[in-house]
């Protein structure tokens, strides 16, 4: 990832909030993501880095607060000014969001091949010969034998799913992703597999990345930055080596210590 001081961000979030009755999901969130960064949002259950996730990706309406996203004719756009047409059209082609629970990003009882063709299919493209010769290309990139191109999700092991998933997020080639835990419940040396697919697919695709984890492990290896979440306020944010080596809020301090203790 590069940036110069004229680089503008492709996102910027400034003030969200969030309430749910008398609970406070969001306060005051904000920050920017420059293309190709990847950012990571951590902190324990109910610290509010889902709700951030969601309200950044124009799945909940915040209380307070904006979103503007840097499209591709170099205009920041208001996301909650647009229509929800528009944002379906942005989120099916230059967004993408990853889900903890593979199936509830997948169409589970079509073939793997049709998962990955139909973001196409919703661009226009209607040839069948290019769809399955894309979908194949992408289940190469992810690692998924090209025989299984038939084959339904339901058939897939977690892993594979996992990847697929991926695959079917990217074919579009999104500037911007959005992800849920994408490696949580995964074995080890499965969840070792998704991630260097990651940061191989960040690398080779500049895409800029807001990942939810509360593993501190996946935000070192993946992440330039970080946000470390409680209680819906960001409490500590910045590079994430800086951030995990010298921890300067007392609440960060805890998570990490007690990764160490493990």
């Amino acid at each position: 990832m590069e940036t110069t001081e004229n680089t503008p961000p492709l996102l910027r979030v400034r003030g969200l909030q969030k309430r749910y009755g008398d609970r406070v999901a969001l306060q005051d969130a904000s920050f920017d993501l420059w293309p190709g960064e990847v950012m990571a949002v951590v902190g324990e259950s109910g610290s509010g880095k889902t709700t951030l996730l969601n309200a950044i990706a124009a799945r909940c309406q915040p209380d307070a607060g904006q979103v503007t996203y840097l499209g591709r004719d170099g205009q920041m756009q208001d996301i909650y000014a647009m229509t929800e047409a528009q944002q379906r059209l942005l989120a099916r082609t230059d967004w993408g969001f990853v889900h903890q629970n593979a199936a509830d990003g997948l169409r589970m009882d079509v073939s793997a091949g049709a998962n990955v063709g139909e973001r196409l299919m919703g661009l226009g493209e209607r040839h069948y010969g290019r769809l399955r010769s894309t979908a194949q290309e992408w289940l190469q990139r992810v690692e998924i034998d090209t025989a299984r191109i038939d084959d339904t999700p339901r058939t897939f092991s977690g892993g594979m799913r996992q990847r697929l998933q991926i695959a079917r997020n990217l074919v579009t080639s999104p500037r911007l992703v959005f992800m849920d835990e994408p490696t949580s419940g995964l074995d080890v040396s499965v969840q070792a597999r998704v991630l260097d697919l990651l940061r191989q697919l960040n690398r080779q695709m500049q895409l800029a990345v807001v990942i939810v984890t509360h593993d501190l492990a996946v935000a070192r290896l993946l992440a330039h930055r970080m946000m470390v979440m409680q209680r819906g306020e960001v409490v500590e944010a910045g590079l994430t080596d800086q951030v995990l080596d010298d921890p300067q809020h007392p609440y960060t301090q805890l998570l990490v210590s007690s990764v160490l203790q493990a």
